[in-house]
């Protein structure tokens, strides 16, 4: 909506659309992992927050995509019930199935992904600091 109010051009809306898309989905993954592995001390929410809820997590998701048979039956249980170490068992499933590294890589993948965007803005450098400046304030709050 800025940029359309702003006057820019529809190949600079589009980028800018996308950049915003992109930052909004590595956000939304680095949320996810910050509320299972995240300091809570730290960051400010319960540990493991989303996996006492039962949220379908982009971890969640992944995890329940690549474990075995033994791990994902065990998931089911842990989200059909709740036992008082429910967040610890499903930090060792997501450890076991390297979903922590899975959702730093995918982050970093959008998160570029989100800058070339704004690279392709045609204006100058200066004017696209303030949104690289909230990129990295983003994606680098902290663990």
């Amino acid at each position: 909506m800025g940029a359309i109010i702003g006057g820019a051009g529809e190949h600079n809306c589009s980028h800018l659309y996308a950049f915003g898309k992109k930052l909004g989905i590595a956000f939304q993954i680095q949320d996810d992992y910050l509320d299972a592995f995240g300091d809570a001390a730290v960051f400010g929410k319960d540990a493991g927050g989303d996996i006492k809820q039962n949220k379908k997590t982009f971890l969640l998701i992944r995890a329940l995509e690549t474990a075995n048979p033994e791990q994902l039956k065990t998931l089911n249980v842990l989200l059909s019930s709740d036992p008082a170490d429910k967040v610890e068992q499903v930090l060792a499933i997501f450890k076991a199935c390297k979903v922590d590294a899975w959702a730093e890589d995918l982050k970093q993948k959008y998160m570029q992904e989100a800058l070339a965007h704004l690279e392709a803005i045609a204006v100058v450098e200066t004017r696209k600091k303030p949104l690289i400046d909230l990129a990295n304030y983003l994606m680098n709050r902290i663990q």
